[in-house]
């Protein structure tokens, strides 16, 4: 059993309590070990899945371990045995066409907030409106989670200015349809004032665009003129604890997983102005039991 799992042999869903560091050698030990704290479901289930090896997809017939990355779908575990996260916002991720299935972390997402994620492969990639979607990707105009919003209000405006032009009914109908979008009720978001409330805070946000890629080949995708137009978002502070690190590139190059479950937490505080109390935490559910398995395997080979 990981170390993620030591308090949570009651439930499947009951979770781990953030853990407290305070001196110089509680913080050394956090650096070894990035993803304690979390509050997780249960890795009791994949625990059992390893110990009774990998299974043939039912699909396409491959051999996998816990899920299939060419079906998206679950391999020796069930739907009602690991977490599933509703997000307040869609997830697009774009998979490069050379980006190797098996060791792609999108797969996760797309597992465990199935309804909220959708993964396309370059070149394919769907309409966007620019003041409606945002790309995770650093670059020099990329803007903070912080000061995303705002600037995506700035672009709405300035587009509403640019339109004043239009015919009065054409202008009125346009923002009926904006209305009745801004205003439909969420039914997985409790009662209409809720939803309401939340639709508000996300607003005008519909969509984020996450590039799935190993880092020398996400320039093809990045400079897609399908995407020139949409607002960056950087994630500066993140580090990466991914265990397939690329040579010469900094910590702050996250993994998809990664890039994804740090943007929501971000989201979640900044944005929706709300304390962040693990929502997102079971997004690293597959990700955080991988990460102990091939650090385990580390120390016994010497490696760590």
């Amino acid at each position: 059993m990981s170390s993620l799992d030591e308090d949570q042999r009651v439930s499947p869903r009951c979770r781990d309590k953030t853990t407290v560091f305070g001196n110089s050698s509680d913080i050394h030990e956090l650096a070894k070990h990035p993803l304690q704290g979390l509050q997780l479901a249960s890795h009791a289930v994949l625990e059992k899945a390893q110990q009774n090896g990998r299974l043939k997809c039912s699909k396409c017939g491959g051999s996998r371990m816990f899920f299939c990355y060419t079906c998206c779908s679950l391999v020796g575990v069930s739907n009602q045995e690991i977490p599933l996260i509703k997000l307040p916002v869609k997830i697009d991720v774009i998979k490069h066409p050379n980006e190797t299935d098996g060791k792609s972390t999108a797969i996760h997402a797309k597992i465990l907030a199935s309804s909220d994620v959708t993964i396309y492969t370059y070149p394919c990639i769907p309409e966007f409106e620019n003041d409606k979607v945002v790309l995770v990707f650093p670059g020099p105009g990329a803007v903070s989670v912080q000061d995303m919003m705002q600037c995506l209000r700035d672009r709405r405006n300035n587009r509403s200015r640019d339109s004043s032009d239009e015919p009065c009914a054409k202008r009125l109908k346009s923002e009926e349809v904006q209305g009745a979008t801004h205003t439909a009720k969420n039914p997985e978001s409790g009662t209409p004032d809720a939803a309401k409330s939340l639709e508000s805070k996300c607003y005008p946000l519909q969509r984020v665009v996450f590039i799935d890629s190993t880092w020398n080949q996400t320039n093809k995708i990045s400079t897609d003129e399908r995407l020139q137009g949409l607002l960056q978002v950087e994630l500066k502070t993140r580090k990466t604890c991914f265990w397939r690190r690329q040579k010469g590139k900094p910590d702050t190059y996250l993994a998809t997983i990664e890039a994804i479950y740090y943007f929501l937490r971000d989201f979640h505080q900044d944005c929706l102005t709300q304390e962040y109390n693990g929502e997102y935490d079971n997004l690293l559910f597959f990700y955080s039991y991988l990460h102990s398995v091939v650090n385990k395997a580390k120390a016994s080979a010497g490696k760590c």
